[in-house]
């Protein structure tokens, strides 16, 4: 009864960390009280998984977090052991599919790391366990730590949780931004590129609005992660004041700003945009009236409208409206019949009607479409 007690505080404890991508509002209780989530895979499906933190006792005193040192909350914590059969239970049970492992820094980072990698040694050699295994990386671990972590985990992640140092000196004072966070995102980079690791890819998190960033900020961090260090996703949580925290009458940051930085990203990741792309307002932030695509061309008038029967791929990804899927559409519809108008693009009506006043079709604009867009 003990383990499965210290079992549901360290699901709970997991909650703080978001990096593998799992929605609060999907989330379901298993039967030892545990939050199983479906997780976003590397292959860009989904499967069930349990977050767990193998500790809640932290010795850093990040001032956003409820895990900080100092709070009068109950410390739990798992042995690897212990941890790993409490896994391999819901498992074998068929409840889920895979493992985000976490956990506060209890001991030095170093130990800290040794209990994470000696639970995946346990699930991987004892237990034969092949599935899904996601790794935190803890800040300030050693190089031989990480190496070991990508030969047992399928993905890891470091958490920025902030675009720059100056940053993390106001909230994480006890964190050093360039040796405890970039430092292992460099090891993994070279690792992943090398191809000599089991680990598929890695991945970050930003608490947004915990800092006074911008979103400008933000996005040059993420496009800088993405270009130079391979990152396979950026994930970006909303910052909610926790009482008891230095930070406890901080406004809660919006859900559209955080939605707006997923936007922005996803044009990064998916789209071929720049950092230099995405337009900002002048606070440095992104609008709140439009979404940072439909914003791009807006300002940019000299792009349109398109003739959709000639523009590339690349010009056509630019429209409001339209994306990956409706543009390769598009292409193959437009090889054997000029397109005429807006219907005949064969894509849902909503995003049509969305792209159609940013086009041409045959020389012609939609009436409807030009007074709007006039």
């Amino acid at each position: 009864m003990e383990r499965r007690e210290s079992l549901r505080a360290l699901a709970e404890a997991a909650r703080y960390d978001l990096s593998c991508a799992c929605g609060d509002s999907d989330r379901t209780r298993g039967p030892l009280g545990q939050w199983i989530y479906p997780a976003a895979m590397p292959d860009g499906g989904t499967r069930p998984i349990i977050k767990a933190a193998q500790t809640s006792a932290c010795e850093r005193n990040c001032s956003y977090c409820a895990l900080r040192s100092g709070t009068d909350r109950p410390e739990h914590s798992l042995a690897p052991e212990e941890m790993a059969r409490a896994f391999v239970e819901a498992h074998s049970a068929g409840l889920v599919q895979g493992l985000f492992l976490s956990s506060a820094i209890s001991g030095g980072p170093v130990r800290t790391m040794d209990q994470l990698l000696a639970t995946s040694e346990i699930l991987r050699r004892r237990h034969r366990f092949r599935g899904y295994l996601h790794l935190k990386i803890i800040p300030g671990c050693e190089q031989a730590q990480v190496e070991r972590a990508m030969a047992l985990a399928t993905r890891v992640s470091v958490n920025l949780e902030v675009p720059g140092r100056e940053h993390l000196a106001q909230v994480c004072p006890r964190k050093d931004f360039d040796d405890e966070l970039l430092r292992p995102m460099r090891w993994i980079a070279r690792l992943l590129e090398a191809r000599k690791t089991n680990a598929r890819s890695h991945t970050t998190q930003f608490v947004v609005g915990a800092s006074n960033e911008s979103d400008r900020e933000i996005v040059t961090r993420a496009h800088d992660l993405y270009e130079n260090l391979g990152l396979a996703r950026a994930y970006y949580s909303k910052f909610q004041p926790v009482p008891g925290t230095p930070l406890e009458n901080r406004p809660p940051t919006t859900f559209l700003r955080e939605h707006r930085l997923y936007q922005a990203d996803f044009l990064m990741r998916k789209y071929g945009y720049a950092s230099g792309d995405i337009p900002f307002e002048p606070d440095g932030n992104l609008s709140t009236e439009r979404d940072p695509k439909q914003a791009w061309a807006d300002i940019h008038p000299e792009m349109f409208p398109l003739e959709v029967n000639l523009a590339d791929r690349e010009e056509l990804l630019r429209v409001p409206g339209l994306g990956p899927v409706g543009v390769d559409r598009i292409i193959d519809r437009r090889r054997s019949s000029t397109l005429r108008d807006a219907e005949e693009m064969g894509i849902a009506h909503h995003l049509a009607a969305r792209a159609e006043r940013y086009l041409l079709f045959d020389g012609r604009m939609i009436q409807g479409a030009q007074l709007r867009l006039l």
